[in-house]
């Protein structure tokens, strides 16, 4: 089996993760389907297909996308090294997401590139 891809979180400047707090906000069984995603993206990379990964058009971006009721989506993007950093995560409510949740990733890509 190939080397397991590595999960960044976000982190600001200041070392918070909102993801990890929009993790942990959410009610455990869907925290635990969160981590179950994420570990196929751990284990498959650049590999994992639909339903389970989508580009989000017009962007760098990638979403993760983990199907149910809560209809969640976590924001990535491939960086350095066989690693993946997580820029933001929320529920979906529309059948379109939402221009502001991509602005946010968007702008936590640039921040994350302007430390590194």
């Amino acid at each position: 089996m190939d080397e397991q891809w590595k999960i960044l979180l976000y982190r600001t400047l200041q070392g918070d993760s909102p993801v990890q707090k929009f993790i942990n906000s959410l009610e455990l069984r869907a925290q635990a389907k969160v981590y179950d995603a994420i570990n196929l993206l751990r284990n498959f990379g650049i590999k994992l297909g639909s339903p389970h990964v989508k580009k989000v058009a017009g962007t760098q971006i990638w979403e993760l996308r983990i199907l149910g009721a809560d209809s969640i989506r976590l924001f990535y993007i491939a960086i350095t090294g066989k690693t993946f950093l997580i820029l933001h995560g929320f529920k979906k409510k529309k059948d379109k997401t939402s221009p502001k949740e991509i602005r946010i990733a968007e702008e936590r890509l640039v921040n994350h590139r302007s430390r590194v």
